[in-house]
């Protein structure tokens, strides 16, 4: 599978990963205050770091990297209760986005900081992602009484373990717009409505489904933007601001880690 091979946008189906599996559950999350920074980078930057025979998926020939700081609650596995010491926590995470010979376009990670040392560990131990673990913190600006003021976010993180350092993150935004779903076609849908995620080596990849409902997409104004978590990864950005955009929250289902298989 060569490097220089890109399989046309048009050619690659990006409904059928939207859709609910046909498969069992196996844990339930809610994702909320999305922030989805992503900057343009070239194919050539992301193919060592990319294991085969994934390929990078690209827009109009142009490939993107992402920076997603957002905050996890309720994660459960199936049938026992959520553990709020454990089952709430704030991750931030790098990607690029994928397909395997023109089929299911999904997220591949290069790192996933979480604020739960435990949560990090299950992670890495269980679903084979790399985990790394992070101070981290989230701050609204809200007036007496929990209303918000003028809408500003903080989102910090520092990694303290399990990964190159130093890596983290210093964001200050606020969400602008009507909340509404991204139109199939779009640059904002191809880089938000994900719902594959791969993970592995060109030894051994894996394949896990998530489902929600469509992200409730806003636009974000960025005030301030300070990370090396990219060049932790190994990946060079430009200084051209990221685009930014901000979901509110979705409840997600987990479903089994899928082994892929080649050659059968």
């Amino acid at each position: 599978m060569g490097s220089d091979f890109v399989t046309p946008l048009s050619a690659i189906d990006r409904v059928a990963p939207t859709k609910r599996p046909n498969d069992h559950v196996i844990m339930y999350q809610r994702w909320a205050c999305l922030l989805f920074l992503h900057w343009e980078v070239p194919v050539a930057t992301l193919r060592p770091l990319v294991p085969e025979p994934l390929e990078i998926d690209t827009f109009d020939g142009r490939a993107f990297v992402g920076l997603v700081p957002f905050t996890m609650t309720g994660i459960r596995p199936r049938f026992l209760p959520a553990v709020r010491w454990l089952s709430d926590f704030h991750e931030v995470n790098v990607r690029t986005y994928v397909h395997v010979q023109g089929q299911g376009p999904g997220v591949f990670f290069f790192s996933l900081d979480a604020a739960q040392p435990v949560s990090a560990r299950l992670g890495r131990w269980f679903f084979r992602l790399p985990y790394r673990v992070a101070r981290m913190r989230l701050n609204e600006r809200t007036k007496r009484g929990g209303e918000m003021s003028d809408g500003w976010m903080t989102y910090s993180s520092v990694r303290t373990s399990l990964g190159p350092k130093p890596a983290g993150c210093e964001i200050r935004y606020r969400p602008s717009g009507a909340p509404q779903p991204a139109a199939l076609g779009t640059l904002e849908h191809f880089l938000a409505e994900r719902y594959l995620l791969y993970t592995g080596t060109r030894e051994r990849l894996d394949r896990e489904a998530v489902h929600h409902v469509p992200y409730p997409l806003q636009t974000a104004e960025l005030a301030e933007v300070r990370e090396n978590l990219l060049a932790a990864a190994g990946i060079q950005r430009g200084d051209t601001p990221p685009l930014a955009h901000f979901a509110r929250a979705v409840e997600v289902e987990v479903f089994p880690l899928r082994r892929l298989r080649f050659g059968t």
